[in-house]
């Protein structure tokens, strides 16, 4: 390495350990205060309208030592459909979104995605066959119902997800070195394959289960409610306290792996650690949601572009920024078709494909492939 070379790398790497600036600390409250004021907005949007002013009161009401005057109907729309499932999508956004940050990180690609390289199709895979084939490959016990039962979706649906992202990342080493071009073509090679596989399981499957497989396939957030809540809470909030401790790993990394290794970071434990939890994120959200994609793509670039590629910042900002966008997009998917429901899938991607062939073209114009 020349000595220029070598200056570049210390400058870079100086700047990854120092503290984040100040001047990008407001990025992170102005994106949190716009999504407290977008989940407002959606909780009281839809076929009942809740004015803003009334969520508020009801919100109020609910805490200890303070009452307001409120509207019963409102108050049990609000409480038992609205609030669950706009949190699920607020787990959601940020859940997918810090999976993209860390799948972007551990690629050193802004194009990486759980989706593009098949995580979301592995997961999806996976929750299919327990629907259409669990009364026969498990014990009746688990798919007779209770409190167990509510776990064999979300495991599943991880365990899909970690078996598809190992074996990407398999396909995409070369000599020890990660092979991007190589990766991407072996995510669309398992999508193709998660495809035919899950076509052959609609085939076979039975009225009630082709409709519970069109939800994988499309996207939505109608299972929202207070007990999915309880379970995939814990689990992404732990994947996003996690990735944050990733976040300076990651900048290390993005200086080459010999260069992290140089500067004492296990380079190894790193990508475990990475490819773990987005296949926790991305199963566990998954097995409650469907395929949801491009949020990951989307929300981490779009931060990338504002405060750079530091992911002290990239990680937290992509959270915000991913919640946000699914809120916004659950509330068009509830409301544009009332009284039917527009899948959510399906809003993601009519935003996420035009941007991602955006991120081409720009790539190509600069001489990036």
């Amino acid at each position: 390495m020349t000595t220029a070379s070598c200056a570049t790398a210390d400058a870079a790497t100086q700047a990854a350990a120092r503290p984040a600036r100040p001047a990008r600390r407001p990025l992170l409250l102005l994106l949190g205060a716009v999504l407290v004021i977008t989940v407002v907005f959606a909780i009281g949007h839809g076929a009942y309208r809740i004015p803003p002013q009334a969520v508020l009161a009801i919100l109020l009401d609910a805490l200890p030592g303070i009452a307001f005057p409120v509207d019963a109907q409102q108050s049990t729309v609000l409480a038992s459909i609205r609030a669950p499932r706009v949190m699920l999508a607020v787990l959601t956004g940020a859940g997918l979104a810090v999976a993209g940050a860390l799948m972007q990180g551990l690629f050193r690609n802004p194009l990486a995605d759980p989706a593009l390289i098949g995580v979301s199709a592995g997961a999806a895979l996976a929750a299919a066959c327990v629907i259409v084939l669990g009364g026969v490959l498990l014990p009746t016990t688990l798919m007779a119902g209770g409190w167990l039962a509510a776990f064999v979706l979300p495991v599943a649906a991880f365990a899909g997800s970690l078996v598809v992202t190992v074996l990407v990342y398999r396909i995409g080493m070369a000599h020890g070195v990660l092979s991007l071009p190589m990766t991407l073509l072996a995510g669309i090679a398992i999508n193709a394959l998660v495809g035919a596989c899950i076509g052959l399981l609609l085939f076979i499957a039975s009225d009630e289960q082709l409709r519970t497989l069109t939800f994988w396939n499309l996207g939505s957030l109608a299972s929202g409610n207070w007990v999915a809540l309880a379970v995939a809470g814990p689990l992404v909030l732990a994947v996003v306290l996690a990735a944050l401790a990733l976040a300076k790993p990651l900048n290390a990394l993005s200086l080459g792996e010999s260069r992290a290794a140089h500067l004492g970071v296990d380079v190894v434990r790193t990508k475990r650690t990475a490819i773990l939890l987005t296949a926790l994120a991305t199963g566990v959200l998954v097995s409650l949601t469907g395929v949801i994609g491009f949020i990951g793509l989307v929300a981490p670039h779009l931060i990338r572009l504002v405060s750079g590629p530091d992911h002290r910042i990239v990680i937290p900002g992509a959270a915000l920024l991913g919640a946000t966008l699914v809120v916004l997009a659950d509330a068009a998917a509830r409301t544009l078709v009332t009284p039917a429901e527009l899948p959510i899938g399906i809003l993601t991607a009519g935003l996420g494909a035009p941007f991602f062939l955006f991120l081409l073209l720009h790539r190509k114009r600069k001489g990036a492939w």
